[in-house]
């Protein structure tokens, strides 16, 4: 099947966003632009309306696009995916510029106050070791008691790095005693598949919001262009988490890629109710902004697995 629509039925479409399917192109296609859709041709063809597209996923590698449908995605926000040809993300398609003040939005990230940073980050962290743990609980693994422990422990800024130590406890707690995130391994291959479908969600918010996605608020690494979707994503690994650790680990196919994929129509709680996590992503970000623009760190929104 050359299309998969990983999509979230009418009914339940988030009020803020029209944008809500997840289009997997998974084998030979040519795709271009015609009067608002994305035409997919093969022997037959599929019409999708721009308006309904939130991220298009190119996975396979025998696929062809015209440069005036990736000129509408870009004007539209809609995230593309590129993958290898192991059907893999590799590469994403990013706007110069996501919004009509981008360069006021650039100039203020860049005089961002130290303080409201590390504040904001402290807060990441946080609420990042708090879903850990209850990940741990959920679960019924006993460290679940000593990432609540990291949490009594945080610092401004997280000076003593609870954070490493909560990963380290964390892993080895859900996957193994001998579980390695560096380790080639087929978990870390689902692990890193997710994390990567989250990042490019985070980078799409990030641009379309007019900031750049290079200024971290902790990640700062002068190889990695995104070093500020790496800080806000962290509460939201442990959705892959989750989902890995329920997977049978034996395989990492087709099927078990699009369950990651999926992820992003999960339903999670924010702002006192239900939104996809494609949704929740975006409220999110927003606060976060808001917060570091305000200096106040009570305005940013995490999610909840239940309201």
């Amino acid at each position: 099947m050359s299309v998969g629509d990983r999509s979230v039925p009418k009914r339940d479409r988030p009020v803020e966003s029209v944008s809500w399917r997840t289009v997997v192109i998974a084998s030979s296609a040519k795709l271009d632009y015609q009067m608002g859709y994305l035409m997919v041709r093969r022997e037959a063809v599929t019409k999708i309306h721009l308006s309904e597209i939130s991220v298009l996923m190119i996975e396979s590698t025998a696929v062809s696009l015209t440069a005036a449908l990736l000129s509408e995605l870009t004007k539209k926000k809609i995230k593309v995916i590129f993958c290898d040809e192991k059907r893999n993300p590799s590469a994403e398609l990013l706007p110069y510029y996501g919004s009509h003040d981008t360069s006021l939005k650039v100039r203020r990230q860049i005089e961002w106050n130290a303080d409201s940073k590390t504040a904001a980050w402290t807060e990441i962290v946080t609420d990042k070791i708090r879903k850990q743990a209850e990940v741990l609980a959920d679960f019924h693994k006993g460290e679940s008691g000593l990432l609540r422990e990291y949490l009594k422990e945080i610092e401004y800024g997280d000076a003593t790095n609870r954070e490493g130590h909560a990963a380290k406890v964390y892993f080895n707690a859900l996957f193994g005693k001998d579980f390695s995130r560096s380790a080639e391994t087929v978990t870390n291959a689902m692990l890193n598949y997710g994390y990567s479908i989250l990042l490019s969600a985070f980078n799409r918010e990030i641009a379309a919001n007019g900031y750049l996605t290079q200024l971290g608020l902790f990640h700062s690494n002068m190889f990695n262009p995104f070093n500020l979707a790496s800080d806000f994503m962290e509460p939201f690994r442990v959705l892959v988490d989750r989902k890995v650790y329920r997977m049978d680990r034996q395989v990492f196919e087709h099927e078990q890629k699009m369950e990651l994929v999926d992820l992003l129509n999960q339903e999670v709680g924010i702002n006192g109710r239900r939104e996809t996590v494609n949704n929740a992503i975006k409220i999110y970000c927003r606060s976060i902004f808001d917060a570091i623009e305000d200096g106040d760190v009570s305005l940013i929104r995490f999610y909840q697995n239940e309201l």
